[in-house]
């Protein structure tokens, strides 16, 4: 059952990441607007959350409209092509396959483990333990890749001459470790580990939970529909959850650190109280839209395939 368990959910995680991943690119690019270290923040399209709606630059005052995540993948393909809604698929499958595997095999063991064998029933604090034992060593596991998804999925906003250019999440590891060292694969670690314990509490708990009590007061069988709602409810609490850590996460692990130049941010709580300072306290909710846009849909597919793989080897 162990090995099935992760087997089962490496499969059903890829396929929902492969699928969602422009919606993730669009989140990402959403999170990193309004930084202030940028070469020229007065050129970013993107307004930053609860600030002033203009920017100097010299003598000239240049109104920043509020961009949403629709007019956010329209420029990207205007400007850098429809192929660039993929950039980082192939880190992005790599994280599924070392993180998402981990922790939904790693999740199924515990919960297996820990259920009464007479009742069959796990309370919902042992759920929400087990997805945050499970996040957090899944999270560890595919870090690497994280850092690369971010990197390669935010590599269009930035000028031409600072793009880092990696050609697959294979090159994007290799120049990261030659360039900066084998520490920067675990860039951000303790928020990736932190985000992942959240979101796989929140998602597999809420999904188990919501499933069950639909199967419990026989509102509806254990077919598709039941999936598909405990799946919108799971990945509606997971993004409320896990959006302002996300904030944080990508600023960390897409800052450029020049050699022997200060880093804009000296760690996370650094970047939070920045961001905070900058651009106001919903800042940590940027890319929100597209966040539950794609937690939806990423966790409908996740689940569905679940349950869908489950059967297919059920005899196994």
């Amino acid at each position: 059952m162990g090995l099935k368990g992760f087997v089962e959910g490496g499969i059903a995680s890829i396929v929902a990441g492969a699928s969602t991943h422009p919606l993730d690119l669009i989140k990402v690019r959403m999170q990193l607007q309004g930084e202030s270290h940028l070469p020229n923040p007065s050129l970013q399209l993107y307004r930053p959350a609860l600030a002033v709606n203009s920017a100097a630059v010299g003598n000239v005052s240049i109104s920043q409209p509020r961009v949403g995540p629709i007019s956010i993948g329209v420029r990207i393909i205007q400007l850098e092509g429809v192929a660039a809604l993929f950039s980082g698929v192939s880190a992005t499958m790599l994280r599924q396959t070392l993180y998402s595997t981990t922790r939904m095999g790693l999740y199924e063991i515990i919960k297996n483990k820990w259920t009464d064998k007479e009742t069959g029933n796990l309370p919902l604090t042992s759920k929400i333990l087990a997805g945050l034992i499970a996040g957090g060593v899944g999270a560890a596991v595919g870090n690497p890749a994280d850092v690369a998804m971010v990197r390669m999925q935010a590599d269009g906003r930035l000028p031409i001459d600072q793009r880092r250019n990696y050609k697959s999440v294979i090159d994007a590891l290799s120049r990261m470790t030659k360039q900066e060292g084998v520490s920067s694969l675990w860039r951000g670690s303790a928020l990736t580990v932190n985000r992942a314990m959240i979101v796989t509490a929140s998602q597999l708990a809420t999904y188990d939970q919501v499933k069950e009590t639909i199967l419990e007061k026989g509102v509806m069988g254990d077919g598709i529909g039941t999936h598909v709602t405990a799946s919108f409810a799971a990945g509606f609490v997971a993004a409320v959850a896990s959006n302002p850590i996300d904030v944080i996460k990508t600023r960390v692990m897409n800052m450029k650190v020049a050699p022997g130049a200060e880093p804009p941010y000296s760690g996370a709580l650094d970047c939070a109280l920045k961001t905070v300072r900058a651009e106001g306290p919903m800042a940590l909710y940027k890319g929100f839209i597209p966040t539950i846009s794609r937690q939806g849909p990423f966790t409908v597919v996740l689940f569905v395939t679940l349950e869908q793989v489950r059967k297919l080897l059920k005899d196994f």
